[in-house]
């Protein structure tokens, strides 16, 4: 299967300023990826490569089966960015009408896409006089004119309500379904985790990480989170307890090495407790450890 996308050693330089270096991962056809990191990690460098906007100082990068500058790979793919500016005295649908003749995308998707983004009553109305979440919704529109088969998005819930957000993640699934890749940049991270296939975490312009939620957990080791309701006050001797803590209402929480996590689980429904959870790491807890480890907390950086 040929990738989407694919980085092999990549590394760029802006004057001696490097700021990428030997960024390697490639996404495969109906493929949703995560791209995380602080900022000035390289995510925003990532994306111009992929775009086409500046080419790569060293490595590999083929985009679409071609070159990313190639005007043909570019008018398949679509992008949504986090901060969408849009021509103030323009309707919404004559806003998706002028990029439809700039992408050369059929002018029929107009109005299926301003229904689909919930805008139609909206469209003879000036984007001047549009909400935040209403140009959000507006920016989707224009980044699905053409059928894109790689859809990059940034920080795309930024300004949506948690409705339309859920609208957002449930069209990701169709599109996927239908075959589009997509890439997501965003810091809001609990949001993503249920939809990603794929992860990719970047720390100071270098590739931290990536696979996919479970191949992170199991490199990661980080313990997993059992709650439980009902045993406090008994004796619990059981293997590769790192804590317990008291939490509120009868709760407790032990915090359980990854290895020791289905006999530590089998272990407590002997003791018939009244409530149990597993919570193992979630994405924000990897995000958390793995830019941790690259001694990257706090770190802000010009470019990235």
């Amino acid at each position: 299967m040929t990738a989407v996308v694919e980085l092999n050693k990549v590394n760029q330089h802006y004057g001696k300023l490097q700021v990428l270096h030997e960024i390697s991962w490639s996404l495969q056809p109906g493929e949703i990826m995560g791209l995380f990191g602080h900022n000035g990690a390289g995510k925003t460098t990532s994306i111009r490569l992929i775009l086409g906007l500046i080419r790569p100082s060293g490595g590999e990068l083929n985009v679409l089966g071609g070159q990313a500058h190639d005007a043909r790979v570019r008018q398949q793919i679509g992008f949504l960015p986090e901060n969408i500016m849009f021509y103030p005295q323009l309707t919404g649908l004559e806003t998706l009408q002028h990029f439809a003749r700039l992408k050369g995308a059929p002018m029929s998707q107009v109005a299926d896409l301003l229904e689909q983004v919930g805008l139609t009553a909206a469209g003879s109305q000036r984007v001047k006089a549009y909400s935040k979440g209403m140009r959000q919704r507006l920016g989707l529109a224009q980044a699905l004119l053409g059928d894109p088969r790689l859809l990059i998005m940034d920080e795309p819930t930024v300004g949506l309500d948690p409705i339309a957000t859920q609208s957002l993640y449930r069209l990701m699934e169709q599109l996927r379904s239908q075959g589009t890749s997509i890439i997501i940049c965003s810091h809001v991270l609990p949001g993503v985790e249920s939809y990603i296939d794929k992860a990719v975490v970047m720390a100071r312009g270098r590739l931290e990480v990536v696979g996919d939620l479970y191949q992170l957990r199991e490199h990661a080791g980080l313990p997993v989170r059992i709650r439980v309701r009902g045993l406090e006050g008994r004796e619990l001797a059981l293997p590769g307890i790192d804590s317990r803590n008291t939490l509120h209402d009868g709760w407790e929480e032990l915090a359980v090495r990854p290895q020791s996590r289905l006999e530590v689980v089998s272990r407590l429904l002997q003791e018939q407790p009244q409530d149990l959870e597993v919570r193992p790491p979630s994405l924000e807890d990897l995000y958390c450890y793995y830019t941790e480890k690259a001694g990257a907390v706090g770190v802000a950086g010009v470019q990235q």
